[in-house]
C-alpha cells in the first residue's frame, strides 16, 4: 500500500499532478481543486494518496492534508458516492467547510455540487453525521455560508480566480459586518481584501 509520494511536479492541472520520484518513476495523483491551487506555486510536493484498486484500473488519489483524505475515503465509504463524485465535492466544499456542511445537515449544499442529488445529499449527511468530528466553534463560523448570497458571492470569487479558502475568510468577515450585503457588494469588498 501507498502511503505518500514524494517528488517533483512534472505536470499540474486541476484535476491531476504527475510526480517525478528520484527512482525515476513518475505517478499521476488525480487531485481535488484546493490541491491544485496550493500546488501551483510549488516546485516539489508529497501528497498523501488513496489508492483505489480495480479490474480495470489502479488509481492514485493525491492529497495534501490528512483531514482531506479522510474525507475522502469517509465519502466513497457511502453507497452511491464514488471517487469521482467524492472528488467533486472536496473541489466544491472545502475539507475544513465539509463536516459543519454535514453536520448542520446543508442537502441545499451538497446538491449544488454536479453530480449529487437531493437523495445522495442526504445519504451522506445520515452516513457521516456521527462519523465526522465537527469542533462546535468551526460550526459557528459556517453561520453565513447558509445564506444564498454568500454562496453566490463565493462561487463568483473562484470563477474569478481567486483562491476559494482566502475567499472564505474575506467573506465570512464581509457577511459578519453587515448579513444583508448584497452578492454584488459583497464580491467587492471581498476583492478588496484578497
Amino acid at each position: 500500500m501507498i502511503e505518500a509520494i514524494k517528488g517533483t511536479i512534472a505536470a499540474l492541472n486541476p484535476a491531476a499532478v504527475t510526480l517525478d520520484t528520484p527512482g525515476g518513476v513518475a505517478y499521476s495523483l488525480n487531485i481535488t481543486l484546493p490541491t491544485f491551487t496550493a500546488l501551483q506555486s510549488q516546485h516539489e510536493a508529497r501528497l498523501l494518496v488513496h489508492e483505489s484498486i480495480r479490474e480495470d484500473a489502479w488509481v492514485l488519489f493525491g492529497f495534501l492534508t490528512d483531514q482531506e483524505r479522510e474525507l475522502f475515503r469517509a465519502l466513497v465509504g457511502v453507497s452511491g458516492v464514488g471517487a469521482a463524485t467524492a472528488r467533486m465535492i472536496l473541489s466544491a466544499i472545502p475539507a475544513a467547510d465539509l463536516g459543519a456542511v454535514i453536520a448542520n445537515s446543508d442537502v441545499r449544499r451538497l446538491k449544488s455540487v454536479k453530480g449529487v442529488g437531493a437523495k445522495t445529499a442526504e445519504r451522506i449527511i445520515v452516513d457521516l453525521r456521527d462519523k465526522i468530528k465537527t469542533d462546535p466553534a468551526t460550526l459557528l463560523e459556517q453561520a453565513p455560508a447558509a445564506t444564498a448570497n454568500y454562496d453566490e458571492a463565493l462561487e463568483a470569487l473562484v470563477i474569478l480566480g481567486f483562491p476559494r479558502p482566502a475567499s472564505v475568510k474575506a467573506l465570512k468577515k464581509v457577511f459578519d459586518d453587515d448579513p444583508a450585503t448584497s452578492i454584488e457588494m459583497a464580491v467587492k469588498r471581498a476583492m478588496s481584501m484578497l
